[in-house]
């Protein structure tokens, strides 16, 4: 009987080993996650204003791994991969045989240079035990300092500013969310913002960070001090590939895959927020991608290759936040774009279209309240899967339905 280890227990681990069995698959199923509690969804960690502990949101239940025959594997740590004799090396000294093995390691954030990962006053957002040692310092008259202007930074400051603490977000370039979000949105978030009473300060270098007594100190180049009751540290994360690596695995911002999720050694996949893979729809360039949705449409490709069925990547990258009651959605990559076209939409809601030098439809970024921008968002994401190349103008009027453009 052919046995599949899946090592990582997320999103993207949790939902290979249920469409492993979904497809048909009888063999052994092992997933193995290094967290004790049953895989769960990370976007949450960051979007609750409510006034309740965070509560884990799971991909399933427990019961349900039963039933499926998954040896779930929890507060488990992988420490060695052979891929010559086809083995995994747990902590406990153990050995598991493998026939396929998906590695779905995640990414872990990254701190501030420096800083003990431990620190009482300093900390990152990456777990739900991160987002509960966050949320007892989310309360009235507290004052919680953000650095970052990214995703993560900002959608913590709106889940503060919700419960009544104080914020203040730090961050080194001139703008809030500079990566992969156009300046029209990443203002409209800024204002929402400073609305809400944030204090947001970009193009601050910052000095020194550490933890005084009992609050979090941040030195500033100009001379400034900014001390807080909590240093959340938002810069990005890390892919875990420590483990690939010393398998001999080829690495490139993440473990490098394949179009079908295959890494440099036969048998041994890659899915999920810890590879690198190449865009076909951008011309094979190599990207790596931190989003829920990535994680399930890639644990399901790599399943697919895993059983034989030769599939490619096709999937156009899609990313969304929630601040306050506005939602941020953005399809394709606009990095490259040279043209911008801008529809309007109901209730101050817009949509920017980023098209290339030769008129293609690269990517589509909107805002709005609520769900207001995500049905055109979705037909926006067909055109840039269809590599279309849509009228300008038909673009910019409103009246003009995006499907009689794909139809088109």
């Amino acid at each position: 009987m052919p046995h599949f280890v899946i090592v990582g227990a997320g999103e993207c681990g949790a939902r290979a080993a249920f469409a492993l069995r979904e497809k048909g698959f009888e063999g052994d199923i092992t997933l193995i996650g290094a967290e004790p509690l049953a895989p769960y969804e990370r976007p949450p960690l960051s979007k609750s204003g409510s006034g309740q502990a965070p509560e884990p949101k799971f991909v399933a239940a427990v019961q349900r791994y039963q039933e499926q025959s998954i040896d779930l594997r929890l507060d488990t740590t992988v420490t060695a991969i052979d891929p010559v004799t086809k083995t995994v090396s747990l902590a406990d000294g153990r050995m598991l045989g493998y026939d396929k093995l998906l590695l779905s390691t995640g990414a872990s954030a990254r701190n501030f240079p420096g800083i003990d990962g431990a620190s009482r006053r300093i900390r990152v957002l990456r777990t739900h035990a991160d987002a509960t040692a966050l949320h007892a310092a989310l309360l009235p008259g507290r004052h919680i300092a953000i650095i970052g202007g990214g995703f993560i930074g900002l959608e913590l400051a709106a889940t503060a500013r919700m419960r009544g603490a104080d914020v203040t977000v730090i961050e080194g370039l001139p703008r809030v969310l500079k990566r992969g979000v156009p300046e029209e949105i990443a203002e409209a978030i800024t204002e929402r913002h400073l609305r809400e009473g944030a204090d947001i300060r970009c193009g601050q270098i910052i000095e020194t960070v550490r933890e005084e007594a009992d609050k979090a100190v941040v030195h500033l180049a100009g001379g400034e001090v900014i001390s807080a009751d909590l240093l959340l540290v938002g810069i990005g994360a890390l892919p875990n590939v420590s483990l690939a690596a010393e398998a001999g695995l080829a690495i490139d911002n993440g473990i490098a895959v394949n179009e079908r999720l295959e890494t440099s050694l036969a048998d041994i996949y890659a899915a999920g927020d810890c590879c690198s893979f190449p865009l076909a729809l951008y011309g094979g360039r190599r990207v790596r991608l931190e989003s829920w949705r990535n994680a399930q449409e890639q644990a399901n490709l790599a399943v697919a290759n895993m059983l034989g069925e030769d599939r490619e990547i096709s999937a156009v990258p899609w990313f969304w936040s929630d601040q306050y009651d506005l939602t941020l959605q953005i399809s394709g990559l606009a990095d490259e774009a040279v043209t911008h076209v801008r529809r309007e939409l109901d209730d101050g809601a817009f949509i920017l279209f980023h098209l290339g030098t030769d008129g293609r439809l690269l990517a589509a970024s909107g805002i709005g309240r609520g769900n207001a921008v995500a049905r055109d968002i979705r037909l926006a994401e067909m055109l840039i899967a269809a590599r279309a190349h849509p009228d300008h103008a038909a673009l910019a009027a409103s009246s003009v339905k995006l499907k009689s453009l794909l139809a088109a």
